[in-house]
């Protein structure tokens, strides 16, 4: 009988870390003012300061797209991983009793 109870340690993989950059990423971007704190180069009369923030939305859905597509990827191959893994168990002749 397998042992329900088991902790599960987290797994940092490569896609995870990929996810966390995606994340992380529009944080550092924003939160980092002196960077963009300027008016120019202006695009169609606008500040640099206002179209930077503005592009940092559009990438920011991007990268929280790609995370959220990374991530339901990732839940997937474990959960399969993890059925075909218990599936091989049963063939051996179960888990250790």
């Amino acid at each position: 009988m397998p042992d329900s109870t088991e902790v599960r340690r987290p797994v940092i993989t490569p896609v995870r870390v990929v996810i966390a950059l995606c994340l992380v990423a529009p944080f550092v971007a924003m939160m980092w003012v002196s960077s963009y704190a300027k008016a120019d180069p202006k695009l169609g009369g606008i500040p640099f300061f206002y179209w930077y923030q503005m592009l940092w939305v559009l990438i920011s859905t991007a990268l929280t797209m790609l995370a959220y597509k990374l991530w339901q990827h990732d839940q997937r191959s474990r959960a399969t991983g993890t059925a075909s893994a218990s599936a091989s168990d049963e063939k051996k002749g179960g888990a250790s009793k």
